[in-house]
Parts: structure tokens; C-alpha cells; sequence
């Protein structure tokens, strides 16, 4: 998701922003490619920041009206595959940028809609939505993560296997819990609203290492206590 346009280029904050708003597609409502390809043992992302406003003056749906900073604001950018990318710049006219602002609002909502995030009416309700979520992602972890044996083994291949899950499984799965657990926070206790913020710093930190540019250190650990939010224990 590179994008090498001055000021007018997304920081590190907006990219994982876009990565998290597009769930993993092109927010092109006509075609909705996934934006991670799995090829051989190996997961690609092809994911492409199309400016809605060109990040120049020359550029497609040009605009003198918002200064260059603005152009890399999250607003102004849709998260496109390259072959989407090319034809709404190779053909601005007839991709105005109103209908670039509808596809992201109409996918923002498909999104939640596709990642559970209705409102339920109590917390066991809840609870069960999360469930089949936080078990696949602890399923995962135990069988492939970085705390298993394969990390004396150079030869391994299950570093490539953790890495193609993790951006196939885990992070799509972590947004859904998130989308899931803010539907329902007038569910939460107190205790459990410092877990779910806790959760929410290490998605993001998971997302900057898997994702984004990277970031030094181990960051925020997965909070064990989520697994028991929107249950007995915290009743």
C-alpha cells in the first residue's frame, strides 16, 4: 500500500485505517477483490490508495479547494485492487469524486454488516458471537505462533504458514470482534471496557507489524481477560 506523493501521501495512522475500513477488498462495489492473495506458501497484498482528489493538480478529479496535506487525509483516499485503481484514473470523468465517496460510505456499511456488527439483546447473545471468532485466533496462535519451537528451526515453513493466517484469518477476525464488541457496549462492565481498549491497542500494533511499516518491539500482547468478556465471569 505504498504511496510516494509528498504531503499528499497517507501517514503510517491512515493506511492501517484504510486497511481496517476496506476488511481486505476493493471497495469498488462492482468488484469487492480480495486485496490479500495467497500464492504458494507466501500472502501478497495488492491493496492500492486511490486519491479521490488528486494528490497533484495535474491529476485526475483535480481540486485547488483543499490544501496538500488534506489530499492524504483518510477522506480523500479509497482503497482500491490496481486493475479498479487504473480505470477510475484513466477515466475520471465518468468516476467523479462523489461516486468514489459513495463506494467507500456503501462498503464502510457492508462491511459491518458482513462482520456481524449488529446489536444484540444481551450479553450471552453476545458472547456467542464472539466465541467461533476468538477460538479460531487462539486455535491459530497455539498451532503457528511465534512462541513455538519452529523459531530454532531456520528451515521451518511454518513461519510462512503463521504469516499467510495472520493476515488471512487473524487481523480480518480481529476487526469482527471489534465491530461485534462496539455494537454492543452498553453490554460491557466498567472492568470489561479497560480489557476491550486494551485488545484495541493490540490490534493495532498487530496491524503496524503485519501491515503497515512495521514497529520496534513486541508492542501490546492480546489480553487474556477477553476471552471472558460478555460472560459470567464478569457479571
Amino acid at each position: 500500500m505504498a504511496c510516494s506523493r509528498g504531503k499528499a501521501s497517507p501517514n503510517r495512522h491512515t493506511q492501517l485505517r484504510l486497511f481496517a475500513s476496506s476488511g481486505g477488498f476493493c471497495q469498488h462495489p462492482g468488484c469487492l477483490r480480495p486485496l490479500f492473495l495467497d500464492v504458494g506458501t507466501e500472502t501478497i497484498h495488492i491493496a492500492e490508495m486511490a486519491h479521490i482528489f488528486a494528490a497533484s493538480d495535474e491529476g485526475p478529479r483535480s481540486t485547488q479547494t483543499i490544501t496538500e496535506e488534506e489530499r492524504g487525509r483518510y477522506e480523500n483516499i479509497v482503497l482500491l485492487c490496481p486493475s479498479c485503481h487504473t480505470i477510475v484514473d484513466k477515466a475520471p470523468g465518468a468516476f467523479p469524486d462523489q461516486t468514489m465517496k459513495q463506494w467507500k460510505e456503501q462498503h464502510s456499511r457492508r462491511i459491518a454488516v458482513t462482520f456481524g456488527a449488529v446489536t444484540y439483546a444481551d450479553r450471552k447473545s453476545v458472547s456467542e458471537a464472539l466465541r467461533p471468532l476468538l477460538l479460531e485466533n487462539r486455535t491459530i496462535f497455539n498451532a503457528y505462533g511465534p512462541d513455538q519451537e519452529y523459531r530454532y528451526d531456520p528451515e521451518s515453513e511454518k513461519a510462512d504458514v503463521w504469516r499467510r493466517k495472520m493476515l488471512s484469518r487473524i487481523l480480518p477476525n480481529n476487526r469482527k470482534i471489534l465491530a461485534i464488541i462496539d455494537a454492543n457496549r452498553v453490554h460491557l462492565t466498567g472492568s470489561e471496557e479497560q480489557v476491550v481498549e486494551e485488545f484495541r491497542q493490540h490490534v493495532d500494533d498487530l496491524e503496524a507489524r503485519h501491515v503497515g511499516d512495521g514497529i520496534i518491539g513486541t508492542g501490546a500482547t492480546f489480553p487474556p481477560l477477553l476471552n471472558q468478556v460478555f460472560t459470567n465471569a464478569y457479571e
